[in-house]
């Protein structure tokens, strides 16, 4: 019985091969939309030495998070990849004390201007390919958990691991589209809601502004100056309420009707101490079965009867107020994508405002995974998460020739994912540049 060959000879001198072929893909999507030139032209930031450009460095900063490469020093694997660095455009992959070195020195001129680049690719992108009739912005936050002594990791809210020094970001969602609209780096002690205003006040411009606007949030943002910001911004909301001893002894003293079984529904106007006006309260009561002890921490429990209380000025039925709170649950998935397989809130240097540079570009490279999914995929992709793209298509193992001296990009033959990348190609050369 054969056991397979013994006497193979290897070598390691082919310098046409590459783990990324798929690469190109994402490349050419990048090429055809003249994003280096856009960045270039936007930021205007001028570099100290002329070895990288800035949207070189940017751009290596990115392209290993989207591969998966998660910390600085494993990019430096890139460096050896002559295909890789040729299907890209970089004619060599900065080391990792070249990329560590520009985050450290460019922060305090470049973040705000690449904030506001980023606010200008959201608001074009966000008209492809077509303007939906609503927008609904979910706001959250998440608990990044830090080892060593980086600058403004320290304890806090951390759920995960308690006593954990961390990072607490902050982030705003768009539901329909998983577009991430906005988000800030925070230090481990910060509050919910902190810098939440200000936030949705740059996030605000990139959407059309005749469009209806509805907001979802977690008990963290229940807060009346919250709520008079989001009514001065004509935005409908949907926020958890804290059950304080008031709105525990109205929800136990209400008359609730039918809803479907085993829910029934209720509300009441109430001014929370310190808020400016009444506000329309939505209740959901649940009768619990002996057996039930997996409560939610939102929920009062009352004659075995569990209750949760939604603050909202939409104007829809109790029950549909609830369901359509509920649908928020599809932000938890997109902030574990960005902290799972983007190094979203990571910290590669010890400075918080390089580290806030470096989270910024974490949600670019999110969003243009996003876009390039949206615009490029076939509908059967667009529920795919960054892992199934990257192993299926920009990790497509590939060689490199010349072929009557065309540069030909080889993959393996009868690849099962041929036709999905032959139909990317097409949908790739019909985008419009950006300007």
């Amino acid at each position: 019985m054969s056991s397979g060959p013994r006497n193979v000879r290897t070598k390691f001198t082919s310098p046409w091969l590459t783990h990324f072929g798929g690469i190109y893909l994402f490349s050419r999507f990048l090429q055809q939309l003249h994003l280096r030139r856009f960045l270039n032209h936007r930021i205007g930031y001028t570099q100290r030495n002329n070895r990288y450009t800035l949207t070189e460095l940017l751009i290596a900063l990115m392209y290993p998070m989207i591969l998966g490469l998660e910390k600085i020093e494993v990019s430096a694997l890139l460096k050896t990849n002559g295909v890789f660095q040729y299907l890209t455009g970089l004619p060599n992959f900065p080391d990792p004390t070249t990329l560590r070195r520009f985050l450290l020195r460019a922060t305090p001129d470049l973040l705000p201007k690449l904030q506001k680049t980023h606010n200008e690719l959201r608001s074009y992108f966000l008209c492809l390919p077509h303007i939906p009739p609503s927008f609904w912005l979910d706001c959250d936050s998440t608990a990044q958990t830090l080892y060593g002594n980086q600058e403004g990791a320290v304890k806090g809210y951390n759920p995960t691991h308690p006593g954990k020094k961390s990072y607490h970001p902050l982030i705003v969602t768009e539901a329909h589209r998983g577009d991430c609209l906005g988000g800030i780096l925070r230090p481990g002690n910060a509050h919910t809601a902190d810098g939440i205003q200000e936030l949705l006040i740059t996030t605000l411009p990139v959407l059309p502004h005749h469009h209806r606007l509805r907001l979802r949030a977690d008990a963290g943002f229940y807060d009346g100056n919250f709520v008079a910001f989001l009514k001065e911004k004509r935005i409908s909301f949907t926020i958890v309420a804290h059950m304080t001893l008031p709105v525990r002894n109205r929800v136990g003293g209400l008359r609730y009707k039918s809803a479907p079984a085993p829910f029934s529904t209720a509300e009441f106007r109430y001014q929370p101490h310190g808020w400016n006006t009444k506000e329309r309260f939505v209740a959901l009561r649940r009768r619990l079965p002996d057996e039930d002890t997996g409560l939610q921490t939102t929920l009062f429990t009352l004659d075995r009867y569990a209750y949760s209380v939604i603050v909202t000025n939409l104007e829809m039925p109790p029950y549909r107020v609830f369901q359509f709170y509920q649908d928020r649950s599809a932000q938890e998935r997109i902030i574990r994508t960005l902290k799972e397989d983007y190094p979203f809130g990571r910290a590669p240097t010890q400075s918080f405002a390089a580290n806030a540079l470096y989270a910024e570009l974490s949600l670019l490279a999110y969003n243009l995974v996003t876009w390039f999914k949206q615009l490029c995929l076939p509908d059967d992709w667009q529920s795919y998460t960054l892992p199934s793209i990257r192993h299926r298509l920009l990790m497509m193992p590939g060689e490199f020739v010349k072929s009557g001296n065309i540069p030909t990009l080889r993959f393996p033959k009868n690849n099962p994912y041929q036709d999905t990348f032959l139909y990317a190609q097409e949908r790739i050369k019909k985008l419009t540049p950006l300007v």
